[in-house]
């Protein structure tokens, strides 16, 4: 198959290019997506399988042109209001007329216009008759600015708001106070955070704002919990690293032990400290990611989220140790199928019920806790159902017999804004999605009745899709016919060889908006065919996907999506403020799941794997700027750099001189030239040697935009293209082509706009069975 080469060399030049004249009418969304998909309607879609609809009532706030999202919530003493933390500010609910009545936010007027609000664990007390608020707030930088927020509640407004400032200690960068607690301890008042960045816990004098003491913690810090006289830490990468013969990996600003398989965070811990002085007294472990921590009513027990290992832990106050594990993720009874995320917690003491906020599962599980003797179960814990929420629920609390639960991701980027690009004929400008446009939301929901609970917890599996992972879960079949496709997992297919290729950050009608055989929008489109005929040239030859979206609203969040498939609580606490890391070069043993990446999967079952790009740094001089590079391929230079990886079990199946996934000085022309290489020595040896997954990043679509010492976003996008088309020939006209597919993908659509949806895409299947010519309207 022969693709078109165009590529302008001088890439400095700027590439001016006309949208396409001819084009049909923009038909919109389809009769489907009119009932379902928008936030208007009963349902919303995520862009990764789930359908969202809340039980209860919905508040929607935020401000339409930022990205919002609700961290967590507590009750105000008085039990009228109740108090929630976002990553811009706090806001107040009214609990009589279930309203947001108060809002206050990060600005320069007030002099924390560079702070957001950090992962949870907002409290309020009252001192001296008067109502306080208090959170944990931080920014970027190197230092980076840390806070304990402090406001003031008088029934009608937030006032007189202060910052007791925590500072950085090195290596962090920025502190990070998580989860606040104020206690009182002989007739003084004393505030309790972690740290989560300095890898610390700190009591502070409430009267006059002054450290007690500070310690030391194990690796991120996040939730904290006093009984009597005792302090418990939940550390979100467990123990600090004193054993260097055990696996250990990089995290910011410190190290963690991890999995040498999956890369992943070895194991959580709970860190126990005396309150008078800060002695640690005891560490147990935990699962992964351990979160939430709450106690039981009695005092006698404790109750942690352990994210990555969708459980909750049981701690014995009185032995101090884990007695009981209990799963709670929404497939773990029938399937071993990983991934709900319990990541916030509320007790209701009365009834002792267990709520958990099961972030991917969009639901909040209720659960009765076991009876235990000396650390034996008597009678085990129960789940009772789920309960609906909207996307990512993160944390709960209840009042007047009814739950609140803020939302995280809420019913996702669903924001029609005004387009500079899209003038109308009357100087009105026309409308469209982008990315980093999201208003957040709380869900109150009536304590159900079993009979309702019984419904809801039906209702839960539907708008979970429960039943396509039975499906999936169907045993393979016995001589069955291989097919491109095969219909159960296990079964031969004809391919024996894939080729998962991820580009990065744009939109569908930013590419493929003047294609008219598609829903696109011209107006939209500003990398059409004169700047990726190969793209076109692929779409119509093979299939056009112009229902097609990534999950991901950044390169952080799109790199675990397109390699792991999820994200895990680290990544959606972090969205948007990134305190420690913007994790889409993998290197941060935080961010991943306990299953790893879909390498682990193939090689698990015996495949053959080769990595180029993906989760790896490529070492060289970085004084080197993009010409220098660019000349040096030109010239046919010897290439001088290696990677490396945090993640010790690819490393044999890296390409060592394939520029990473974050490089865009490199021109994608060296990457074609790096694979192409390797893919003909594969070709040379007998028989078949070719890897069956090759995971290739191909990022310099991402563009510098009008950076300096870059080529024109245009040109750079055009040189993503050619090296893409190049990579197609290559295979194409191999040995192997009649046994591969090739999937490519963006990571992310976030540099764009798109009149149908902020997270619709580009994606193409090319292979010898795909040669389809037609546009596919399928939502996928």
């Amino acid at each position: 198959m022969k693709l078109f080469s165009i590529f302008i060399p001088v890439c400095l030049l700027s590439l001016i290019v006309k949208p396409a004249i001819s084009q049909k009418a923009v038909t919109g969304q389809l009769p489907f997506e009119e009932k379902i998909l928008q936030s208007t309607n009963q349902f919303s879609v995520m862009p990764y399988n789930r359908l969202i609809k809340s039980a209860g009532k919905v508040l929607m706030y935020g401000d339409p042109s930022l990205e919002n999202h609700a961290l967590d919530l507590c009750p105000l003493p008085g039990k009228k209001f109740i108090a929630v933390e976002d990553r811009y500010g706090i806001a107040i609910v009214n609990a009589q007329t279930n309203q947001i009545i108060e809002r206050w936010v990060y600005t320069k007027e007030n002099d924390w216009k560079d702070l957001m609000s950090t992962y949870s664990g907002i409290t309020s007390f009252i001192y001296k008759e008067k109502i306080f608020i208090a959170w944990g707030a931080a920014a970027g930088g190197d230092p980076g600015k840390s806070a304990i927020m402090i406001a003031e509640w008088d029934g009608k407004k937030i006032n007189n708001v202060s910052g007791i400032e925590v500072y950085n200690n090195a290596p962090a960068a920025v502190a990070i106070p998580n989860q606040v607690i104020a206690h009182a301890e002989e007739d003084r008042l004393y505030l309790y955070a972690v740290l989560n960045g300095n890898n610390q816990l700190i009591k502070i004098s409430f009267e006059d704002k002054k450290i007690t003491w500070t310690v030391p913690t194990g690796v991120a810090p996040y939730g904290l919990c006093i009984v009597k006289n005792k302090i418990y830490v939940t550390n979100w990468a467990g123990p600090q690293v004193t054993d260097t013969l055990r696996e250990y990996a990089g995290t910011p600003w410190g190290r963690a032990y991890t999995n040498p398989v999956t890369g992943s965070t070895q194991e959580g811990s709970l860190s126990v400290f005396d309150i008078s002085n800060g002695a640690l007294l005891q560490q147990l472990a935990l699962g992964l990611h351990p979160n939430a921590i709450i106690k039981s009513a009695d005092d006698r027990f404790l109750y942690i989220a352990n994210a990555n290992s969708d459980n909750i832990s049981i701690v014995d106050v009185q032995q101090e140790k884990v007695i009981d594990s209990v799963n709670t993720g929404l497939f773990s009874k029938n399937y071993s199928f990983y991934g709900s995320s319990p990541n916030g917690l509320f007790l209701d003491g009365r009834s002792n019920t267990l709520y958990v906020a099961n972030g991917m599962d969009n639901a909040v599980v209720v659960l009765k806790p076991g009876s235990y003797v000396s650390g034996k179960i008597i009678k085990p814990a129960k789940i009772l159902g789920y309960i609906p929420t909207e996307a990512y629920p993160s944390g709960i609390t209840q009042l007047n017999h009814r739950l609140y639960i803020t939302n995280l991701e809420a019913k996702g980027a669903r924001i029609l804004s005004e387009v500079d690009l899209i003038k109308q004929p009357d100087g009105k400008f026309g409308k469209a999605y982008s990315i980093h446009k999201e208003l957040t939301s709380v869900s109150v929901i009536p304590v159900p009745d079993p009979v309702q609970l019984n419904r809801y917890t039906a209702d839960v599996k539907k708008l979970n899709l429960f039943y396509r992972i039975a499906l999936t879960n169907a045993p393979a079949r016995k001589n069955v016919s291989a097919k491109a496709l095969p219909e159960r997992i296990g079964e031969p297919s004809l391919f024996k060889h894939v080729i998962y290729i991820i580009k990065e950050n744009k939109t569908y009608d930013q590419v493929f908006g003047d294609i008219i055989q598609g829903r696109g929008d011209k107006n939209l489109c500003i990398y059409g065919e004169k700047i990726t005929p190969n793209q076109h040239r692929l779409a119509l030859d093979f299939s056009l996907l112009d229902n097609y979206y990534a999950s991901g609203k950044s390169s952080a969040e799109g790199h675990q999506w397109t390699d792991a498939a999820m994200v895990s609580d680290y990544v959606e606490r972090n969205v948007r403020a990134w305190f420690r890391s913007y994790p889409h070069r993998q290197t941060d043993a935080l961010v991943y799941n306990k299953n790893g990446f879909i390498w682990n999967n193939a090689l698990d079952h015996g495949k053959k794997v080769r990595i180029y790009g993906e989760a790896c740094l490529t070492n060289y001089d970085s004084k080197m700027k993009w010409t220098d590079i660019y000349n040096g391929w030109l010239d046919h230079k010897k290439m001088d750099w290696q990677n490396t990886s945090t993640i010790a079990r690819i490393r044999p199946v890296l390409s060592p001189n394939y520029p990473d996934c974050d490089n865009i000085s490199f021109t994608d022309q060296l990457r074609a030239d790096v694979f192409i290489e390797e893919w003909k020595k594969f070709e040379e040896q007998a028989g078949d040697q070719l890897p069956n997954l090759m995971v290739l990043s191909l990022p310099v679509d991402h563009t510098a935009g009008t950076s300096e010492n870059f080529p024109t976003p245009r040109a750079m996008v055009a040189d993503n293209d050619l090296a893409l088309g190049r990579i197609i020939e290559a295979v194409t006209h191999s040995r192997f082509w009649d046994s591969t597919v090739i999937f490519v993908t963006e990571d992310d659509s976030q540099s764009g706009w798109d009149h149908i949806s902020s997270y619709r895409t580009t994606g193409l299947v090319i292979s010898p069975y795909s040669r389809l010519n037609k546009t596919i309207h399928t939502n996928y």
